[in-house]
């Protein structure tokens, strides 16, 4: 009964399109008022207790720095550099939005962000060139997702709290797994050119590579420097950010692009982005607390041992229950609840935390871009100003790869596993 009453006073406030920090609060509130002793007050209590970790502060680094490099200019440099680099492959534009998301992925942390700022100037750029409005907007959902699995990443951060695993580890097993979506999705174009006018665009000279590359070098440093500080375990991811956040206010300075009111308007994004965010975070204390209490993690362990022992099974099973609900809730609503939910149940089939990790993350990116509530098919509707089932249509050729993907990734753990050993048996 307590269990059907969190859970479903949650889901229906969700559906009733109650903010979803607002749902966790209340069906908290009504948990304790209903079937607990507890003070009422014992619910504000607990809010701020998840919030105070060294790790969170990268949250609000790495959406800075995000923010930084898309108002300094960067992100047209890296635009532009995409596209002398593979514009002339079959698919053109499309190819050059995915490569330039994954360059970008190393700046930013977030899905929305490379979804709002770099998507602008790819849709943008493929519409100018001919490209169906649907397919731009499809494309760059789809790539849009590349951002938080290649390391910073705002999720994996968030998760790692909440798991009580390395932050480092978990960037470092993002890094093939972002890779290899980026070379699905880019064999997805490559296929889909044959339906679909794609202009291809001239090889250019190599002087004209070298200066675009030139151009955009001090951008694609920044991920370089991520990537080169997690191998060597020079810094922490945190204090990775804050330094990449001075390295992007350095080169905007330098290469005087980056003004104060542009300055002012990345500070106010982030302070818009973080703050909401912290706040979902801080609301899903007294929830989950609510849900350790009940022991409804070990509950669902016998449930789900009852049915299959093998932890292949299982994970499928998980996988399919992730992907229905990750196309209705919010993406760190679910990350908050499944975490303390699932973690114990991975944990005792002997799984890593760090590979689950990567799993879950990649499943709820795919409701992100799943109707009929995924944030970032509105984005790509605002952009593109095309309506949802227009661009669900064109979302459809899309799908296989990224369900290949989440299959391939929760089976061969290597994929995800590799690069986070390797790193911990050098440091040895």
């Amino acid at each position: 009964m307590t269990i059907l009453l969190l859970f479903g006073l949650f889901l229906l406030l969700g559906a009733l399109q109650v903010p979803v920090a607002a749902a966790m609060c209340f069906s908290a509130l009504a948990y304790v008022l209903v079937f607990s002793d507890l003070p009422v007050g014992i619910v504000a209590q607990r809010m701020p207790q998840q919030l105070e970790s060294f790790p969170f502060l990268a949250v609000p680094l790495f959406v800075f720095a995000g923010n930084l490099f898309n108002r300094a200019g960067i992100t047209a440099r890296i635009f532009e550099f995409a596209n002398d680099l593979v514009g002339h492959v079959r698919g053109g534009l499309a190819h050059v939005n995915i490569v330039a998301s994954v360059i970008f992925s190393g700046m930013s942390g977030v899905a929305q962000a490379d979804a709002a700022g770099l998507g602008t100037i790819e849709i943008r750029a493929m519409q100018k060139a001919g490209y169906n409005s649907a397919l731009s907007a499809a494309v760059t959902a789809s790539s849009a997702i590349i951002g938080p699995i290649i390391p910073p990443s705002v999720i994996m951060v968030i998760y790692a709290v909440l798991a009580g695993v390395s932050v480092a580890d978990l960037f470092l097993a993002g890094i093939v797994p972002g890779v290899l979506l980026a070379l699905a999705l880019m064999a997805t174009v490559y296929r889909l050119s044959g339906k679909y006018t794609m202009v291809v665009l001239p090889a250019p000279p190599a002087r004209k590579l070298m200066r675009s590359l030139r151009r955009a070098l001090p951008g694609l440093l920044a991920p370089g420097f991520l990537v080169a500080g997690l191998l060597g375990g020079v810094a922490t991811p945190t204090e990775l950010g804050a330094l990449i956040v001075v390295y992007g206010l350095a080169l905007g300075a330098v290469q005087r692009e980056l003004k104060l009111r542009h300055l002012l308007d990345a500070a106010r994004e982030t302070v818009l982005v973080c703050g909401v965010l912290m706040f979902i975070v801080a609301a899903a204390v007294p929830f989950t607390s609510i849900i350790a209490f009940e022991q409804i993690p070990a509950k669902l362990a016998q449930g789900m041992l009852a049915l299959s022992e093998n932890p292949w099974a299982i994970l499928l099973m998980l996988n399919a229950g992730l992907l229905v609900i990750g196309c209705f809730l919010e993406t760190t609503a679910i990350l908050l609840v499944a975490v303390p939910t699932l973690l114990p149940l991975v944990v005792e089939l002997g799984l890593s935390p760090v590979h689950f990790g990567i799993i879950l993350i990649f499943n709820l990116l795919i409701g992100t871009v799943t109707p009929p509530f995924g944030v970032i098919l509105f984005i790509m509707m605002d952009i593109a100003k095309v309506g949802l089932w227009r661009l669900a249509r064109a979302m459809l050729p899309f799908y296989p790869a990224l369900l290949a993907m989440l299959f391939v990734l929760t089976f061969f753990d290597e994929l995800s596993m590799a690069l986070p050993q390797w790193v911990r048996s050098f440091a040895r």
